[in-house]
């Protein structure tokens, strides 16, 4: 596929917006790959990268095994999620903090949204796919409702581990990568790192994320290329469950201060009516439709494209 400098600048935009998404605990940036229409190839191109492709390297050359892996697709891609992850975290922190209300429902919308998008793309309804469809909802559902780790744990295989867990969960729409770094309770001593331009633990993190990354990937690629209905289906359900986590309206039921900072442990998801300050419910759910017609539009787009 030949593509021109407007085409990749596109592609470093949705890497810009998948890093976004990766940052906040609760939506994943592989949802915005997914809507964005490059998710297969991502997950292809990722796989491509192996022992065949170390191989190519040493008999034809670099610009032989750049070419084998989509380079210019990666680099692109990669170079607009570090760009946000470290431009937009302190933003993305300090939104989490204030306006956690607007942020979620911008979010909620935005998920909502993909649901649709990503469940018309089953070609085929049936029972299998039905049965896995709801699996996948419960499933997501559960993983939002475990208590985080509220750990002090900072040993290199911690991170290394966190990393690798993270990433697989970021590939996949619906699992956030932030949410499950929140349960093994890494991630505000990594978001801290990114923060404070700690190298190290962004490396050992980042060296993780690597593996998890180029084995997941090859599972995602199989699964695809073999059962892609079932694929769309387990997705979908694995977004829909989601949903919990980013309901805008929580009731704290369990929380512990640390180095002055509150960590919640446990939270419910409640009626807008029934939450403290409700003076941004219109303003919510404004928030809410501008996050659903980003999707339309993106989708739109795609369409068009």
């Amino acid at each position: 596929m030949k593509r021109t400098i407007k085409d990749y600048t596109v592609i470093l935009l949705k890497g810009i917006a998948m890093g976004a998404a990766d940052v906040v605990p609760g939506v994943s940036g592989g949802t915005i790959a997914f809507i964005s229409g490059i998710y297969e190839e991502l997950i292809e191109s990722i796989s491509s990268v192996n022992f065949k492709t170390l191989k190519l390297l040493k008999s034809e050359g670099i610009k032989a095994a750049w070419q084998q892996i989509n380079g210019n697709f990666l680099f692109s891609l990669l170079l607009g999620i570090g760009i946000s992850i470290v431009s937009l975290a302190k933003m993305i922190s300090w939104l989490l903090e204030n306006e956690p209300v607007l942020l979620w429902s911008f979010f909620f919308g935005l998920v909502l949204a993909s649901i649709l998008f990503i469940g018309k793309q089953i070609s085929k309804w049936n029972m299998i796919t039905i049965i896995i469809f709801i699996a996948g909802t419960i499933l997501a559902y559960w993983i939002t409702t475990l208590q985080p780790l509220v750990s002090e744990n900072s040993s290199t295989l911690f991170f290394f581990l966190a990393g690798a867990l993270a990433i697989c969960a970021m590939i996949l729409p619906g699992i956030s990568g932030a949410f499950i770094l929140v349960l093994l309770g890494a991630y505000r001593p990594v978001l801290e790192a990114v923060h404070s331009r700690d190298f190290k633990i962004i490396f050992i993190v980042g060296a993780g994320a690597i593996v998890g990354l180029l084995s997941f990937s090859r599972l995602l690629k199989w699964l695809f290329n073999h059962h892609k209905n079932l694929t769309l289906a387990i997705l979908t359900g694995f977004i829909l469950g989601s949903l919990n986590k980013i309901w805008p309206w929580k009731k704290v039921l369990e929380s512990k201060i640390i180095e002055g900072k509150e960590i919640i442990l446990k939270e419910m998801s409640i009626s807008p009516f029934d939450y403290e300050g409700n003076n941004q419910l219109y303003f919510a759910i404004f928030m809410a439709i501008i996050g659903f017609l980003v999707i339309i539009f993106l989708e739109k787009l795609a369409v068009k494209k």
